[in-house]
């Protein structure tokens, strides 16, 4: 993790850890280390915030004033971005969007030339320049860059999404939560081109209500819309779009894990699951790995984060993977997690199959899960307590098969997070805050 950039890109408040001089800067130096050898091709997305516009134009003003050539993709899903690198050759690309984060944060993600997130050396090259450790030239007379407002882009992106998932879903009926965020520019078009009718809430964007009360991180109301209304499916982005929570025609959540199930059989059913292996984090629910056994297909687990899912499967040649935020990447088609392509997946699944989400999901067994997070002075030296670790071995186990202990540190506060999955929730609460206590009691 560097000064400005971490494992997403940089991220954090307008204007105060995130401004529009760093963006500027980013997008100089971008702009001049991919145009050594001629001027660079750079591609721009944004979401829906109200400071889209700021970081857009000021990445753009700083890659033109060091040669390139810019085309402003607009509001766009953060996976369009990655697709259109790849398809388009651009030399890299930037998208603005905080994600899951309320309106008045922002961030700046960098993709290199593959689609994949930006190498680290770059980045921290980057972070020098913003810090005045180096200096670039800027171009001068008819070597300056010029910006192209490239609307055509997302037509392209969204014909490849259909030639991916080639369905008739003439009769079905979906609603979908777009978090008034980069799901309103694609999400219902496509379903509809493909024969669907398509119900939108939170689909007006002001600049200040992405992802309030609504999309993935918030799906209530999309579930209320499912149990009253007559619905085949319902689909919540996130701002952004790389992620999705499906909602069956009975409002329950159909998170991540479920999806890597219902994906992962299909897979393994059509001979398209390679090397027979799903990729997940440490924190996927116990019941996935249960039903992945039941159908006797294998995991690998990593750490927290995409970027590390990404890499377990990019090195193994790994098809599927993703969390169980709904951030799911299908490798044979794209190098990042893609909301409305996961959504396209289901559905070609349920026609496929002639079955509800709900009858697709019904064999798998989501075990309650409590999560505490516990401040600690040091949380590196209270992980290394071999007296806490001799507590969680004893509550592992107690629990045996039939549930599981993690304890970890925060990868960025002082924190410790206890996370037990078991039969009840009674058993939950007992369990973390057997180890809670401890942990506040010995002052670790």
């Amino acid at each position: 993790m560097g000064k400005y950039f971490g494992t997403d890109g940089a991220r954090g408040r307008v204007n105060e850890n995130l401004t529009l001089d760093m963006a500027i800067r980013i997008g100089q130096y971008l702009g001049w280390y991919y145009g050594k050898e001629r001027h660079a091709k750079i591609i721009i997305g944004k979401d829906t915030r109200l400071s889209s516009d700021m970081f857009e134009m000021g990445l753009a003003a700083g890659a033109t004033s060091t040669g390139a050539t810019v085309y402003l993709l607009g509001v766009c899903p953060t996976p369009s971005v990655s697709y259109l690198i790849r398809k388009e050759h651009f030399d890299c690309g930037i998208m603005v969007s905080a994600s899951h984060n309320p309106y008045h944060d922002n961030g700046i993600k960098l993709f290199n030339h593959e689609g994949c997130k930006m190498n680290p050396e770059v980045e921290n090259a980057i972070e020098d320049y913003i810090d005045g450790k180096c200096t670039v030239p800027l171009a001068k007379d008819d070597a300056i860059g010029s910006v192209i407002e490239w609307n055509e882009g997302l037509e392209i992106y969204e014909s490849w999404l259909k030639e991916i998932v080639n369905i008739d879903l003439s009769g079905m009926k979906i609603a979908v939560d777009l978090a008034n965020g980069s799901a309103t520019a694609t999400a219902v078009e496509t379903l509809s081109s493909l024969g669907a009718t398509v119900e939108a809430i939170h689909n007006s964007p002001n600049g200040i209500n992405i992802n309030t009360n609504c999309g993935s991180t918030h799906p209530q109301e999309l579930q209320e819309m499912m149990r009253e209304g007559n619905y085949d499916v319902g689909f919540a982005f996130d701002g952004d779009a790389d992620r999705l929570i499906a909602v069956d025609e009975d409002g329950n959540l159909f998170n991540g894990d479920y999806t890597l199930y219902v994906c992962g059989r299909y897979m393994k059913k059509n001979n398209t699951l390679n090397k027979n292996t799903v990729v997940t984090t440490v924190m996927a629910n116990l019941g996935l790995y249960h039903a992945l056994r039941d159908n006797f297909i294998d995991y690998e687990q990593t750490v927290v984060g995409d970027k590390y899912v990404f890499e377990c499967m990019q090195n193994n040649d790994y098809r599927i993977g993703g969390e169980q935020s709904g951030h799911i990447i299908f490798l044979e088609h794209a190098v990042t997690g893609d909301g409305l392509l996961t959504a396209l997946k289901l559905l070609q699944i349920m026609v496929d199959e002639k079955k509800s989400l709900k009858e697709l999901g019904k064999d798998l067994f989501i075990y309650p899960q409590l999560l505490v997070n516990v401040q600690v002075q040091d949380k590196n030296k209270t992980m290394e307590s071999a007296e806490l670790k001799e507590q969680i071995d004893q509550v592992a186990a107690e629990l045996g098969d039939e549930g599981r202990i993690l304890v970890r540190p925060s990868g960025t506060e002082p924190l410790v997070r206890v996370m037990v999955e078991a039969k009840s929730d009674e058993l939950c609460h007992d369990y973390v805050y057997r180890i809670v206590d401890y942990i506040k009691e010995h002052k670790l």
